[in-house]
């Protein structure tokens, strides 16, 4: 696959996370955060599944598909559970008075994953990556902050605060989970980049599957029926959630995770403009410039050889 490839695959990542994230807004009110959760992981796994068939037939037809190692299956447990992990710290930042900042911090996560790649899988990443990563991360807390935290005296005051400190766990099994898929599609023995990316999102979507829909159905049984019932608008987030996650899978396999992960905050824009599509919200000057450093940061990551 040709060096240059992550950046249009990441592209298309960030959008149909944004369509995806579009689509769960609508379901929410219905069936819960956990309910809209699950609907991205089951409705996800037969576009999945489709995806790995057509790779697989596409790609190495004469061969089977990759046989799976201890590796694969270590990385990819830990990846699944880190991102539940990762979305129950969120749900559960959210319900805090100071929700705001603490989502702002979950957004740490590129610092975080560099780190965490460079320790587990020996990701390195240069000097002008990191101060990209450090201008579109004050950038990203620019645009996440409310109004009135926008201060660099606001946020340190606020970093340990209770939603702050669960805002950085949710970054951090965020950024675990980035590294954990790295890591299993690395450790199958298989030539092809995207088929390696197919297969382990399979796997992980299967997993979080049956983990959060066995939850559901032993906490919350009404929950599950209304999944079901909700067939028509989560078809559309499943087919969305997973074209997002084939894209980051195969992105995260051919990039280390944290320059992906920090082009991946173009999603921002993505969501800017949905916003002002259908909610008509306007940007404040603070947000202007947390779009500008954001800008800078995609350029620092694009041209950092």
């Amino acid at each position: 696959m040709l060096s240059w490839a992550w950046v249009p695959i990441t592209i298309a990542a960030a959008l149909a996370q944004t369509l995806r994230n579009t689509a769960q807004r609508h379901l929410t009110g219905d069936l819960g955060a956990l309910g809209a959760t699950l609907v991205r992981f089951f409705y996800g796994l037969p576009f999945a599944l489709a995806w790995l068939l057509v790779a697989w037939l596409a790609l190495t037809p004469e061969q089977p598909l990759p046989g799976i190692t201890i590796a694969f299956l270590l990385w990819t447990v830990v990846a699944s559970l880190s991102q539940i992990a990762a979305t129950a710290l969120l749900l559960r930042c959210m319900e805090e008075r100071n929700f705001a900042l603490g989502v702002a911090y979950a957004k740490t996560e590129i610092l975080q994953v560099a780190l965490f790649g460079f320790v587990l899988l020996g990701d390195r990443v240069s000097l002008v990556a990191i101060a990209a990563m450090l201008v579109a991360t004050a950038g990203v807390l620019l645009v996440s902050l409310p109004s009135g935290s926008r201060s660099v005296a606001a946020i340190a005051r606020g970093w340990t605060s209770r939603a702050a400190l669960l805002g950085l766990g949710s970054g951090a099994a965020f950024g675990m989970a980035a590294v954990g898929y790295r890591g299993a599609a690395l450790a199958l023995a298989t030539p092809s980049i995207v088929l390696a990316a197919a297969y382990s999102l399979v796997w992980a979507q299967a997993l979080q599957t049956v983990l959060l829909g066995g939850y559901l159905l032993w906490r919350q049984r009404t929950v599950v029926i209304e999944v079901l019932r909700a067939w028509r608008v989560s078809m559309l987030a499943g087919a969305m959630g997973a074209l997002g996650s084939a894209c980051w899978f195969t992105a995260m396999a051919v990039e280390p995770v944290a320059n992906v992960r920090t082009l991946g905050l173009i999603e921002l824009y993505f969501s800017y403009v949905v916003s002002r599509r259908f909610f008509r919200e306007r940007l404040s000057r603070a947000e202007l410039a947390g779009f500008i450093l954001l800008a800078l940061g995609f350029l620092g990551i694009l041209g950092r050889g």
